[in-house]
């Protein structure tokens, strides 16, 4: 089975942000994606902790460890960048004043409801973080993430059984497999990763899938 690697994935969600965006990646695999904004745009990149105008990840060698993400990652800080009090980064989250947040998923259902922060598990260790307050917060919620879990089981589904993070906010999915589009209309495939067919891609999740390529 093909399948897009991580960065493949990453290029796509940073293609589909529009110059003047201000945008929040989450922990983890939306990290990648401000490795390939293009050079020069005027995207403005913000972590919860309280930094806003990262730039990509800086070269090794070059880390300073006072200068961090919040999955406590270096970044760089470009020309106009700026570090801040942490209330004042949930202020921006909670305000409105995010036009796109990237956040990683345990599960999404095909209404767009989210699951990112515990599964429930007796021997999980729940991390909620920021992510409730950028979910809801954030203009657009896109969620970039494997289809499948490490046990087989798709990660979009009908409804979440896990404790949920927000309802009805996530709009796209950026996964190994397929961009799919959510909301009222359910799940809507606009971009099939090449040899896979919709008829394969269903077979993969108990979601009904609408065909959305031109």
């Amino acid at each position: 089975m093909n399948k897009w690697n991580r960065d493949q994935m990453a290029a796509k969600v940073a293609a589909d942000i529009k110059e003047g965006a201000v945008v929040n990646l989450g922990i983890g695999l939306p990290t990648l994606v401000a490795n390939h904004l293009p050079a020069g745009a005027e995207i403005i990149l913000h972590s919860e902790n309280g930094v806003i105008g990262m730039g990509p990840a800086p070269v090794p060698g070059a880390e300073d460890y006072d200068l961090i993400n919040a999955g406590k990652q270096p970044v760089t800080l470009l020309a106009g960048g700026s570090y801040f009090h942490h209330a004042d980064s949930f202020a921006m989250m909670r305000g409105g004043h995010l036009d796109i947040c990237v956040l990683g998923a345990f599960q999404v259902s095909s209404t767009g409801d989210l699951a990112n922060w515990h599964t429930g598990g007796a021997d999980a260790i729940p991390a909620v973080g920021g992510a409730m307050d950028l979910a809801i917060g954030a203009k657009k919620t896109w969620v970039m993430m494997e289809l499948l879990a490490k046990t087989g089981e798709s990660k979009l589904v009908p409804a979440c059984t896990y404790p949920l993070t927000g309802i009805g906010c996530v709009s796209r999915i950026y996964s190994d497999l397929a961009v799919i589009d959510l909301g009222s209309h359910g799940a809507k495939v606009v971009e099939l990763v090449e040899g896979m067919t919709l008829e394969q891609l269903q077979a993969l999740t108990p979601v009904p899938l609408a065909d959305g390529r031109c």
